[in-house]
């Protein structure tokens, strides 16, 4: 094996396959459980409140280039967003998109 594709072995040994594992396992219980159920329904909860977190925590305390951004250009990207997300039924893709372009064209306006 080529020297070079070491490193992309390391990255589908240690950081594809062990979560791919769990993906088909959670698949494979999950298929006969009603989408109603309690525990489904406490499960997507916890996962939402996880991904606010995350996303809350990257916006007022942000890594790396991005604390280069002014706190309202991020808080503006991340309204904006969420409002994208709402108007066009629930569309997370909408969000993304939008909030990216305001935090990208925010950045862009102050930093000249």
């Amino acid at each position: 094996m080529s020297f070079a594709m070491e490193p992309y072995l390391a990255l589908l040994l240690i950081g594809f396959l062990p979560s791919e594992a769990w993906r088909w396992l959670g698949m494979l219980v999950g298929r006969g459980l009603d989408e109603n159920s309690e525990i489904i329904l406490w499960v997507r909860a916890v996962a939402t409140a996880l991904v606010a977190a995350v996303v809350a925590r990257i916006t007022l305390f942000p890594p790396g280039a991005l604390a280069a951004v002014p706190v309202e250009v991020r808080l503006a990207a991340l309204g904006l967003g969420f409002l994208a997300f709402v108007i066009f039924r629930r569309s997370a893709f909408a969000g993304v998109i939008v909030g990216e372009a305001v935090l990208i064209g925010g950045a862009a306006a102050l930093a000249q």
